[in-house]
């Protein structure tokens, strides 16, 4: 017996149980995988002592996930001189007490953090399909399409406070500070480009002569948002939302970023160049997924140790 348009039987069987093993490396086993990126950055002033910075983003907490939960607390264990939370930590609008959880031994440390998206409003289900066109149309997020109508809201206050509570800095269109180790390190951060709440101008000017070191913190590294912040002369800019493009081909890499950022930049330490300006771009894969689409392919989920060293 063959199957229609004269592909035989067992050719389609086959594909389909190609397919599903696919589909159930990808959810059961590379979305649980996580690991950690080492990457040093030489962006502090001669004679400095390094310090390291562990950055997390888009958690994407969903009620029950044990695993990761217990790998986010395991993270304590190195360490860092501060962290840097750059957004999306849920996916559930009753996951609030297990991010708090995860983040638990995480907020022992000096912190900053920035909201994306999924932090404002719980997810949707979409044809994973629309990045491709969405790219192809240019068009992301909130910028250049409809606004969303009927979204769910997340109880993103009570994660706000218990953060604030820690000692952690809110960065949301605004700037801050930490002394760490005897220098003076500046931040300046912007609310989620994604969905146009950002407010450059409330923040410009450039980093902070007196500090030591300026670092640029957003969700969604939008091209917009790097280009000011190189064009101010930021040294480093640290972001996430891409979620590394989470779905990618062995040997070639992703296909979408879900904004206008190149793919080749998609994930992990790069720099970016405007006016003869240049920054260090960081943009973290990310820990989680969209419970709609909770799969990864060839982009393990990942937190990132970033050792920032003195410049050469």
């Amino acid at each position: 017996m063959r199957a229609r348009y004269g592909v035989p039987l067992k050719v389609t069987a086959g594909i389909a149980a190609v397919g599903a093993a696919g589909v159930a490396y990808a959810a059961g086993f590379e979305a649980r995988s996580f690991r950690l990126r080492r990457v040093t950055v030489p962006v502090l002033p001669a004679g400095a002592r390094p310090l390291r910075v562990l950055q997390v983003s888009d958690i994407h907490m969903v009620g029950g996930q044990r695993k990761k939960r217990a790998w986010l607390q395991s993270l304590a264990g190195l360490r860092p001189d501060f962290v840097v939370n750059t957004g999306d930590n849920l996916s559930d609008t009753e996951g609030v007490p297990e991010l708090l959880d995860a983040l638990g031994p995480l907020m022992e440390f000096p912190g900053v953090y920035v909201f994306g998206s999924n932090d404002y409003y719980g997810p949707r289900l979409r044809n994973p399909g629309r990045y491709l066109i969405e790219k192809a149309q240019g068009r992301h997020g909130l910028n250049g399409n409809k606004p969303v109508v009927g979204a769910v809201h997340n109880p993103w206050e009570g994660m706000r406070d218990a953060f604030d509570a820690a000692g952690w800095l809110n960065l949301t269109n605004t700037r801050g500070r930490l002394k760490l180790n005897g220098m003076e390190l500046a931040f300046t951060g912007l609310d989620d480009p994604h969905i146009k709440r950002d407010r450059y101008e409330r923040v410009a000017g450039g980093p902070e002569a007196d500090a030591d070191l300026s670092i640029a913190v957003v969700h969604a590294p939008y091209l917009r948002v790097l280009e000011s912040f190189t064009a101010d002369r930021y040294p480093l800019i640290l972001a996430g939302h891409t979620h590394g493009g989470q779905l990618c081909v062995p040997f070639y890499g992703a296909l979408v970023t879900n904004c206008d950022l190149d793919t080749k930049r998609v994930k992990g330490l790069s720099t970016y160049e405007t006016g003869g300006e240049r920054s260090y771009l960081h943009v973290s894969a990310g820990c989680g997924t969209n419970r709609f689409t909770p799969v990864r392919f060839a982009c393990p989920p990942e937190a990132t140790l970033l050792t920032l060293a003195p410049k050469a």
